[in-house]
């Protein structure tokens, strides 16, 4: 990669200067710099970074979700990146960047040239926003990049922390420069913003808060620097604040960029350990009140964990929930949970997706498990509620014909799986957890901490239509499986254990059995469980589900939050070796990926430019190299 530049735009930009040739010379079909419009390379720019399905899958879903544990696939959470897939994001994010930079630089020439338009000077700083979220993405993934490439010369590496100040500089420069008496263009220009529709001021709230954003992303490396970009941004009072501000592109069927980024029906999506393990008993709403009769008796006892299978269910995990099928559904649940995920066997939710359609799985509600002894004996999964460790199952996974299987789990439910819905790169939600977090930091923020964490909950409450349960869920101390609660006063901790009861499948009998709250070595060295902080990037983390998996990981490995359960090692796990049945019960960052190699089409194109970004990540090139800002 040596240049981000198109050619096209140095072919437009060149034919600025043919003014003295005859009319009659000049093709009227062919476009020079004086028809190109520069809203055309914003739209393509926004439009191209929806993630048409060929870069959405492998991006969106297998890298992104995969890190952030939204769903049970080991892939790169296992440390496992695809260089083929990062050849394909490298060409398309470049893509992406070249339009943004072609939108600014047209907008600048067509000025220059005396040909402008009125709208052409909010609709820099427009660009100028949106591509700083761009090179967020880029360094987010990757980490160093070339930020003079975006200024039309060829690229120097520069460091992480410059990449980062520059994205700082950019939005608060774009956002101050926006005219916010400019009217809104007409609609046959204002089309070409598929986010806003150049309304300038929602661009500025956008701008405001990817400048919280992207502070808050140095708050463990630089606070400094974060809190004074930050409170600057959020006294601003003009931050996505409302649902009507949320940065959200609307999808649809097909197969082009606006195809749901979650719609390729053989990624089964199924829930997460990570996700369940949060969940399960946080809130303190029961199941009963959220579902309809018919599945009451599938309710189990709060204390209840579920059958214990020690032949085809790994215990060498620290999921708190490792070693039992729970045989029925949760006695309280966090009311987004029903919400998100479908219920197997459930064929009269709305929500119940029958992806893939050219197979049966869907409805195939019930496995096989296979003993020792080679007998079987075959499990129903109807109105059941289970999720499973990542990692390697060993020959327990071979005797284990319900882990990883569509109808066997719950699984993503069909309004994100069938290009209905609007992607969201930013939520009103988020800005409140921002800052909440930053007002815990004794930053000066325009409302206290728990007023913005428990506003935060209810924007989400009322974007997945669980509203009638807030006022119950704010104020419960109730744990879930990682040890933690709602309630933003509630801090006292969970003992380190607590008592349930589990089937044994051989007499059915119940039996007590101490659970471990899992230590979540990684943050404050496991000391906490249910302090303020765990609570905000917990809800967070929901909150962001699954629209917004990339922010979930950067938390993950900016804080340590929320807790992760490492993968399953009932074999060696090859590309993550700190991991071994000795130690884990304990986290660590060398067990959780931190970014994206660089591809090998960059290394092969630019070997200079390679050594530059690889010297200014401070060692390897690798999948478990930290980013500047993260934890090391």
């Amino acid at each position: 990669m040596k240049k981000y530049i198109i050619p096209t735009l140095i072919a437009f930009l060149t034919l600025s200067g043919c003014k003295d040739f005859d009319e009659i010379n000049v093709d009227p079909l062919s476009p020079n710099a004086n028809q190109v419009e520069p809203q055309y390379f914003l739209n393509n720019s926004i439009l191209g970074a929806q993630q048409d399905p060929n870069i959405a899958e492998r991006v969106f879903v297998l890298y992104w979700k995969t890190a952030a544990r939204q769903h049970l696939t080991t892939g790169i959470a296992g440390a496992a990146d695809n260089d083929a897939w990062s050849v394909e994001y490298w060409k398309y994010l470049s893509e992406w960047l070249n339009n943004a930079n072609a939108a600014i630089e047209i907008a600048n020439s067509r000025k220059e040239a005396g040909n402008s338009q009125p709208h052409y000077d909010n609709l820099i700083q427009v660009s100028r926003i949106w591509r700083a979220y761009l090179m967020s993405e880029f360094s987010d993934n990757f980490g160093p990049q070339p930020i003079q490439a975006f200024q039309g010369i060829n690229p120097e590496f520069n460091s992480e922390k410059d990449v980062y100040y520059f994205i700082l500089n950019e939005l608060k420069d774009a956002t101050a420069k926006m005219n916010l008496n400019q009217p809104i263009p007409a609609e046959s220009i204002s089309k070409y913003d598929m986010a806003y529709k150049m309304n300038w001021t929602k661009w500025v709230k956008y701008g405001n808060s990817m400048r919280m954003r992207i502070a808050m992303r140095l708050s463990e490396v630089d606070p400094s620097k974060a809190k004074a970009e930050f409170e600057a941004a959020a006294n601003s009072n003009m931050f996505i604040s409302t649902s009507d501000d949320n940065f959200t592109i609307a999808e649809k069927t097909g197969w082009d960029a606006l195809t749901g980024v979650m719609s390729r029906e053989w990624n089964a999506q199924l829930l997460s350990a990570t996700l369940n393990n949060m969940y399960i008993g946080l809130g303190g709403i029961n199941s009963t009140d959220q579902l309809s009769a018919d599945k009451h008796s599938a309710v189990k006892a709060g204390d209840y964990i579920g059958v214990k299978y020690d032949e085809q269910f790994t215990t060498l995990t620290n999921d708190p929930s490792a070693g039992y099928w729970l045989d029925g559904l949760p006695n309280k649940i966090d009311p987004r949970a029903y919400k998100t995920f479908y219920i197997p066997g459930d064929f009269s939710n709305s929500i119940y997706s029958y992806y893939p359609s050219y197979t049966n799985d869907a409805t195939t509600n019930s496995g096989v498990l296979t003993f020792s002894n080679n007998s079987t004996d075959t499990i129903s999964t109807v109105n059941t509620w289970n999720a499973f460790a990542i990692g390697n199952w060993g020959v327990k996974g071979q005797r284990n014909g319900l882990r990883g299987l569509i109808g066997r789990a719950p699984a993503l439910g069909k309004q994100y799986r069938e290009s209905a819905s609007s992607r969201i790169f930013f939520a009103s939600w988020e800005s409140y957890f921002l800052i909440a977090e930053a007002a815990l930091k004794g930053w000066a923020t325009p409302m206290n901490d728990e007023a913005a964490y428990n506003k935060g909950i209810q924007d989400n409450f009322t974007y997945n239509g669980v509203s009638q349960f807030y006022g119950q869920y704010i104020v419960s101390n109730d744990y879930n499986r990682d040890g933690t609660s709602v309630a933003y006063g509630h801090t006292a901790e969970p003992g380190a254990t607590h008592i349930m009861k589990y089937k044994d499948p051989a007499n059915n009998n119940l039996v007590s059995v101490t659970i471990n709250y899992p230590v979540n070595t990684i943050y404050k060295n496991g000391a906490f469980k249910n302090d303020k902080l765990t609570k905000i990037i917990t809800q967070k983390y929901l909150a962001n589900m699954p629209w917004l998996p990339l922010e979930s990981w950067n938390d993950h490995r900016r804080l340590g939050l929320p807790f992760f359960e490492n993968p399953a090692i009932e074999t060696p796990l090859i590309n993550l070796p700190s991991i071994t049945t000795g130690n884990y019960m304990t986290n660590s960052i060398k067990n959780f990926p931190q970014r994206l190699r660089y591809p090998s089409s960059f290394r092969n194109s630019d070997p200079n430019g390679y050594q530059k970004a690889v010297q200014l990540l401070g060692t390897e090139d690798a999948v478990l190299t930290p980013l500047w800002w993260a934890k090391h």
